[in-house]
C-alpha cells in the first residue's frame, strides 16, 4: 500500500484542519479534508428572537465576525421584506470593504506568505541589493538600504536567541523556496509592517460598528446615526478619519501588498500549473450600488462557471430547493430523512452523530474515509462540486467584462509571461486576492463619495424602524442572507415561525471549499487541488500541501461547541 501522508493541524488558518494525502510515489494521487472541530450555532439559535441572531453567529468565527452579522440581519430582512436606507447599505459596504482589505493582507504576508517566503535565508540578504530590487516594483517610502539592515538585524536577534516564535518550525531552507535572500529580506520587512498597519485599519470598523471584532448591527440598517456635531454619533471628525484610513488602505494595498504579490509569483511560475482541481465556481454576487440587495447592481456578479467555460454564466437561485444542497454521506451528521438525500438550507438540519458515522477514539493514525470523516456537511450546486472565493469572484469579474478587473488580470498575465489558463491554480487563486483588494479598495472611495454627498443633500437616515415589532411579522417567514465573504460565498437561510427562530442554517465559505466527498464520490475543492499535478519534494516536510490548502485561506471556526448527552444543555469551550 503506498504512504498517506497526514498534516495535522494544517497551521496558520482559523479552526482545526486535518489533510490526509495517498501518495502515488512522490504524487498525491487522493486527498481528504476533515474538518475536526463542531460549529452548533445553528442549534444554539432555535427559539431565539431573530432580531439577536447577529449577535450569536459573529462568534462562529473569530476572524470573520463581520461578515456572519451582516448575512444575518440580511436574512431577516429578506424574511420579512425590509428596505433600507441608502446610508445604510453604503456603510455597510464600506464595512465590508474593510473587512476585505485588512483580511486579504493579512492572509497574504502573516497566512501565506511563509509557503513561499524563507525567512532566515533573509540573513544573508544585501540591504542595499534588497532596497534596490524594492525601489524597482514600488515607491513605498520604506526602501532605504538602512532600513533593511534594520530589519536584517531584528531577525537576527530573533535567530539568535533561540526564540523564533512566530517563525518556529518553519520548512526554513526547503529547496522548494525559490527567493533570492534580497526579496526573502524585503518580504520579512513588510510581514512586519503589516502587523502595524492593521491596527489602525481596525479602527474602520469601531468608527461604524462601535467595535472590532464582533461589531454592532441592527436588522433595518446600521447602528450609528449620522450627526455632523453630535460627539456621540458619526460626525465630521469620524467621517474624516474614515476617509483616511481609506486612503491608508489604498496605498497600503496599491505600494505594497499588489507589488509583492506579483515579484514573489515570478519566481514560482510553475504553480501556475498546479492546484486548480474543480474548474466549476460560484459566486452568489454582492456589493450593491443602492439600496435594494438587487444583483443588477452588485460588483461582484452572481452565477456560476462550469468546466473553465468563461463564455457562459450560469444563473443561480438561492431558495431553489435543487439547487444548493448539503450532503453527509460522507460527514459525521445523519439527516431524518436518509443520508442519501441532500437538503437545502431551508430544510437544513445538524443532527450530530459522530460514533455511528464512523467516528473513531482520537487519536487515530488514519480516517476512515469509506464512512465520515469530517465534521463539515458537502455542499453542492445542482450536483457539482464548486469553488468559492477571490478566484470565483475575479473570473466572474473578468467574464462578464468588468473593465478593471480585465486590466488587473491581462496586465498581470502578460507581465508574468502566463497563459490565461495559469487563473486556474493555486498561483491564480493568490493573485486573485491581490487583485480584487485593489478593486475593492478603490471601490471603497466611491461609495464613500456617495455617503458623504448624501450627508451634505440633508439625508442622513441610516435605520428603517418600520417592521422592527414582531407584531407586525407574519406568523411564518423565511429568507436568505447573503453576501461574499472575503473567502467566498456566505449564506445564512432563516426559517421565522411565530416571532421566534424555527431553523437556521449556515452554509460558509470554507463549508463550499473543505467540505468532504458526497455520495457520487465528488471531491470537495481542497481535495480536487491537491490531486491536480502535486509532487512533493519532501514527504517529510509537505509544504506544497500548505501552499495550496493556504491559497484558499481556510477558516474553519473559532471554538468548538458541544452539547451534554444527558442534559442536551448547548455550551460553549473554546480552543486557546
Amino acid at each position: 500500500m503506498s504512504e498517506r501522508i497526514v498534516v495535522d493541524p494544517i497551521t496558520r488558518i482559523e479552526g482545526h484542519l486535518r489533510i490526509e494525502a495517498q501518495m502515488d510515489g512522490a504524487t498525491i494521487a487522493q486527498a481528504y479534508s476533515s474538518g475536526t472541530m463542531v460549529r452548533g450555532i445553528e442549534t444554539i439559535l432555535k427559539g431565539r428572537d431573530p432580531r439577536d441572531a447577529w449577535a450569536f453567529v459573529q462568534r462562529i468565527c473569530g476572524v470573520c465576525t463581520l461578515v456572519h452579522g451582516i448575512a444575518s440581519v440580511r436574512a431577516v430582512e429578506d424574511a420579512l421584506r425590509i428596505e433600507l436606507p441608502l446610508n445604510a447599505q453604503l456603510i455597510r459596504n464600506l464595512m465590508i470593504g474593510a473587512q476585505y482589505i485588512h483580511d486579504h493582507v493579512m492572509h497574504f504576508y502573516h497566512l501565506h506568505a511563509l509557503d513561499w517566503v524563507d525567512v532566515v535565508s533573509a540573513l544573508s540578504a544585501d540591504p542595499k541589493a534588497t532596497a534596490e530590487l524594492a525601489q524597482s516594483i514600488s515607491a513605498w517610502p520604506k526602501s532605504s538600504p538602512g532600513y533593511f539592515a534594520d530589519t536584517q538585524k531584528r531577525i537576527k536577534t530573533f535567530v539568535e536567541s533561540g526564540q523564533l516564535g512566530i517563525f518556529a518550525n518553519g520548512y526554513w531552507g526547503h529547496p522548494a523556496y525559490k527567493l533570492p535572500p534580497e526579496a526573502n529580506l524585503m518580504a520579512v520587512a513588510h510581514y512586519l509592517e503589516a502587523l502595524a498597519w492593521q491596527r489602525d485599519t481596525a479602527k474602520f470598523h469601531a468608527i461604524f460598528g462601535g467595535k472590532n471584532p464582533h461589531p454592532n448591527f441592527v436588522v433595518g440598517g446600521v447602528p450609528s446615526p449620522i450627526d455632523l456635531d453630535s460627539d456621540s454619533a458619526l460626525n465630521a471628525k469620524r467621517l474624516a478619519e474614515v476617509r483616511n484610513l481609506i486612503q491608508s488602505m489604498r496605498t497600503f494595498v496599491d505600494q505594497v501588498y499588489v507589488p509583492d504579490t506579483l515579484a514573489i509569483a515570478g519566481f514560482y511560475k510553475d504553480w501556475g500549473e498546479r492546484g486548480e482541481g474543480l474548474g466549476n465556481f460560484l459566486c452568489y454576487g454582492d456589493l450593491p450600488t443602492g439600496a435594494s440587495l438587487d444583483p443588477a447592481t452588485f460588483l461582484f456578479p452572481r452565477g456560476a462557471i462550469l468546466d473553465r467555460d468563461l463564455s457562459t454564466i450560469h444563473e443561480v437561485d438561492l431558495e431553489a430547493t435543487g439547487e444548493i444542497q448539503e450532503f453527509v454521506n460522507h460527514s459525521w451528521y445523519e439527516y431524518s430523512v436518509g443520508n442519501d438525500r441532500g437538503l437545502h438550507p431551508y430544510e437544513g438540519q445538524t443532527n450530530l452523530e459522530y460514533d455511528r458515522r464512523g467516528g473513531v477514539a482520537p487519536p487515530y493514525k488514519q480516517l476512515d474515509v469509506s464512512d465520515g470523516y469530517s465534521w463539515l456537511k458537502a455542499p453542492r450546486w445542482k450536483g457539482r462540486s464548486v469553488e468559492v472565493g477571490p478566484l470565483a469572484r475575479v473570473l466572474m469579474l473578468y467574464a462578464t467584462g468588468h473593465d478593471q478587473a480585465k486590466e488587473l488580470v491581462d496586465s498581470t498575465l502578460s507581465r508574468l509571461e502566463l497563459p490565461v489558463d495559469a487563473l486556474y491554480s493555486t498561483l491564480g487563486r493568490t493573485a486573485a486576492r491581490a487583485l480584487e483588494s485593489k478593486i475593492l479598495v478603490d471601490a471603497m472611495q466611491g461609495w464613500y463619495d456617495g455617503l458623504i454627498a448624501n450627508v451634505k443633500s440633508g439625508d442622513t437616515k441610516t435605520f428603517n424602524e418600520t417592521l422592527w415589532e414582531p407584531s407586525s411579522w407574519p406568523s411564518r417567514a423565511q429568507g436568505v442572507g447573503i453576501m461574499e465573504a472575503p473567502r467566498g460565498a456566505l449564506g445564512h437561510w432563516i426559517v421565522i415561525e411565530d416571532g421566534r427562530i424555527a431553523n437556521y442554517q449556515a452554509v460558509v465559505p470554507s463549508t463550499w471549499n473543505a467540505g468532504p466527498r458526497d455520495g457520487r464520490g465528488q471531491a470537495g475543492a481542497y481535495e480536487a487541488a491537491l490531486q491536480d499535478n502535486h509532487q512533493l519534494v519532501d514527504v517529510k516536510q509537505p509544504i506544497e500541501i500548505l501552499r495550496t490548502i493556504h491559497s484558499f485561506d481556510p477558516c474553519i471556526a473559532c471554538a468548538v461547541h458541544l452539547a451534554d448527552p444527558e442534559s442536551g444543555e448547548s455550551f460553549q469551550v473554546r480552543v486557546v
